[in-house]
């Protein structure tokens, strides 16, 4: 898989778990793991930004699950995201705001199970 500007220039494979070769191949979940997490960390830094609250070493790690359903797959991610420095109550307030302005958090409400958690 290539995109077109050939920034991204992977071999996918299976995953053993899913009956195929695994290996040192990457595969769609965890390159959509990638995307989710930079793209809720930069919805995460807007809302900050918009309450004054500074982030200091914030990150955000997605676990994309396939889940077999009646017909076919689908997909579960549970967001971990650590915000260092702050309260739970509001790493936990953040959390939940960036949730609400992601884009693909947007694109996936009500499609796909996700679980979000703040740690601090």
């Amino acid at each position: 898989m290539t995109s077109s500007d050939g920034v991204i220039d992977e071999s996918l494979a299976i995953p053993k778990e899913m009956g195929g070769p695994g290996g040192d191949k990457t595969n769609p979940e965890q390159l959509f793991a990638a995307g989710y997490s930079a793209c809720f960390h930069s919805a995460l830094q807007l809302v900050a930004r918009q309450a004054k609250v500074p982030l200091n070493g914030s990150t955000v790690t997605a676990e994309v699950s396939v889940l077999k359903q009646e017909v076919g797959f689908g997909l579960g991610v549970a967001l971990n995201v650590s915000l260092p420095g702050l309260d739970q109550a509001q790493a936990d307030q953040l959390v939940e705001q960036a949730h609400q302005v992601c884009p693909y958090s947007n694109a996936t409400r009500g499609n796909i199970e996700v679980a979000l958690s703040a740690t601090v």
